[in-house]
C-alpha cells in the first residue's frame, strides 16, 4: 500500500510546477526527476531536495500562510472588528438569501463545469437559441458542446427535481456544522473529527482527498493500535507514507498535496462571511483557520477574500468598496493581491459585464478551472453588475471556468448584498424544496428549513462570544 511510483512521480512534477509560481529556482528539475530509476528511495531523497529550493532573485512577492505573517503583510489601514452597525435580524434574512442563492448558483454552472471559457459558453447558448442565459441551463446545450458534466441527469433544466449533491454545498453546510458544534474557537482538530464523520471521500477532491486519506489512516492506527502492537507491524499510515520521520511528514504533505494554492479552501468560504455580518476581520479570521488546514498562500487569501466579502455585502452599499475593503485583508505583496487589484481596475474602467470579462480573461485566461485568479476577478465584474441574485449568477455562470464553485459564491456574495426579495421564486421552485447534499450522518432534506438554520449563524457566534 505503498505511494505507487508513477503516482510519486506524478506529484512531484506538480510540486516542482507549483514551485516555480511561487517563485523558486526550478529549472532542469523536471528533467532530473525523469531521468531517476523507479526507487522510493531516489525520489524521497529527491522530494526532500524541493523543501530547500531557493527563490528567485528577481521574485518581489511576499505571500506567508501563518495567520500573524498575513496581517503583518495586510493593509496596516485595514478595519479591526465591526465596520458598521448591524441589525441581525436584517443579517438573518441576508443569509437565508445568501444561501439559497449560492445553491441556485451552483445548479445553475454544475452542467457546464467542463473547462470551458466564457466565450465557448456564449457560443454553445447562442447556437440553441438561450443566450443571454437567463435561467438553468437546458438539456439542449449537450448537443452543442463536446461534453457536460456528469452531473447533467439531475442538473440541465429539464431534468430538476432536487437540489443535486454537490462538494460547494458540503462545505458552506460543513462551515454550519463546525460553528454550530464549536464556535468561532474551533480548531483543525475540531475540522478533522467533523470531516472524518460527515465527508464521503469521494464527495472530495484534492487537498481535502489527500488530508481525508491520512486522517483515515491515523484514525484507524489509533483504533487498532493494541492489534499492530501484538502483530509486530506499523499500522496503516505506516504502509501509506514510507517514512514517518517528521521531516519527511513534511515534505510528504508537499508532495501529496499540489493543489495547496487552488480554489479547494476558497468554496469553503461561505458561512464564515455569513456567520460575521459587519465584520470582515472575524470572517477573514475564520476563513484563515478553515483554509489553513489544507491549503497555503493564494489559496488561503482567496479564502479569506471572499469570507470578508461576504461580510462586507450585508452592510456595505458600494460594491467596489466592498471589493476594496476585503482586500486589505490579503498580503498587499502577494500575486493574490496584485492580479484581483489589476481585474478591479478592469471591472471599474468596463461598460458591461462581457468588456470586463473580455479584459480579465486576456490577462489572466490561463489560470482557468480552479485556479482563483481570474475567477475572483469575476466574481467582482458579477458583483458590479449584477441586477439582482438571478441575473448575477447567469453573468458568472456565462464566464466559465469552476461555473458550479463560483456560480455558488456569486450567489453568498449577491445575496447577502441584495437580500430577501431578489431572486425570483422560478430559481427555488424546480428544487421542490427538497436538497441531497451527499453528506454522511446529515439528515435534513428541506431546502428551506435548511437555509432557516443556515441564517441562524449570525446569532450562534455571537452567543460563542457572549
Amino acid at each position: 500500500m505503498f505511494i505507487k511510483i508513477a503516482t510519486l512521480r506524478e506529484r512531484l512534477h506538480a510540486v516542482i510546477l507549483n514551485k516555480g509560481e511561487q517563485g523558486y529556482v526550478t529549472e532542469g528539475l523536471d528533467k532530473e526527476l525523469d531521468a531517476l530509476p523507479d526507487s522510493y528511495d531516489r525520489l524521497i531523497e529527491f522530494a526532500e531536495g524541493l523543501a530547500s529550493l531557493k527563490v528567485r532573485p528577481d521574485w518581489s512577492y511576499i505571500e506567508p500562510s501563518d495567520l500573524n505573517d498575513i496581517w503583518s503583510e495586510a493593509d496596516p489601514d485595514r478595519p479591526v472588528g465591526q465596520i458598521a452597525d448591524v441589525d441581525i435580524d436584517d443579517s438573518t434574512r441576508r443569509v437565508e438569501a445568501a444561501f439559497l442563492g449560492s445553491v441556485c448558483g451552483c445548479v445553475l454552472g454544475k452542467p457546464l463545469e467542463a473547462r470551458f471559457t466564457g466565450h465557448e459558453i456564449r457560443e454553445g447558448l447562442q447556437k440553441i437559441g438561450e443566450w443571454p442565459l437567463t435561467q438553468y441551463v437546458s438539456k439542449q446545450i449537450e448537443t452543442v458542446l463536446p461534453r457536460v458534466h456528469r452531473s447533467f441527469p439531475e442538473t440541465a433544466r429539464e431534468y430538476i427535481r432536487y437540489v443535486a449533491p454537490d462538494d460547494d454545498i458540503n462545505y458552506t453546510i460543513m462551515g454550519m456544522l463546525i460553528l454550530e458544534r464549536f464556535g468561532p474557537n474551533f480548531t483543525h482538530s475540531n475540522m478533522k473529527e467533523l470531516w472524518l464523520h460527515h465527508l464521503p471521500i469521494n464527495t472530495t477532491f484534492g487537498p481535502e482527498r489527500t488530508l481525508l486519506l491520512q486522517s483515515g489512516a491515523e484514525s484507524f492506527d489509533v483504533q487498532h493500535r493494541d492489534y499492530f502492537s501484538d502483530k509486530g507491524g506499523v499500522g496503516l499510515s505506516g504502509v501509506l507514507v514510507p517514512d514517518e520521520s517528521e521531516s519527511f511528514l513534511n515534505v510528504f504533505n508537499d508532495i501529496m498535496n499540489p493543489g495547496a494554492e487552488l480554489c479547494g479552501a476558497a468554496i469553503r468560504a461561505d458561512a464564515y462571511g455569513y456567520a460575521c455580518p459587519g465584520n470582515p476581520e472575524m470572517a477573514a479570521s475564520l476563513a484563515w483557520k478553515d483554509a489553513s488546514f489544507t491549503h497555503k498562500g493564494t489559496g488561503i487569501y482567496g479564502t479569506m477574500f471572499i469570507a470578508a466579502v461576504i461580510a462586507c455585502a450585508q452592510v456595505m452599499n458600494d460594491r467596489m468598496g466592498i471589493v476594496e475593503t476585503a482586500l486589505k485583508f490579503v498580503p498587499r505583496k502577494s500575486r493574490f493581491y496584485e492580479r484581483v487589484s489589476a481585474s478591479l481596475k478592469d471591472v471599474k474602467e468596463s461598460g458591461n459585464w462581457e468588456e470586463a470579462y473580455s479584459k480579465i480573461n486576456n490577462k489572466f485566461g490561463e489560470y482557468g478551472h480552479c485556479r482563483i485568479y481570474q475567477e475572483i476577478g469575476m466574481l467582482i465584474n458579477t458583483l458590479n453588475f449584477a441586477e439582482d441574485v438571478g441575473d448575477g449568477i447567469c453573468i458568472q455562470v456565462s464566464q466559465g471556468a469552476d461555473t458550479d464553485s463560483f456560480g455558488a459564491t456569486s450567489g453568498s456574495i449577491l445575496g447577502a448584498y441584495f437580500g430577501p426579495g431578489h431572486l425570483e421564486p422560478r430559481w427555488l421552485e424546480l428544487f421542490n424544496d427538497d436538497i441531497h447534499s451527499g453528506l454522511a450522518w446529515f439528515f435534513e432534506r428541506s431546502l428551506s428549513n435548511l437555509g432557516l438554520r443556515m441564517s441562524r449563524l449570525p446569532r450562534t457566534v455571537l452567543e460563542w462570544l457572549n
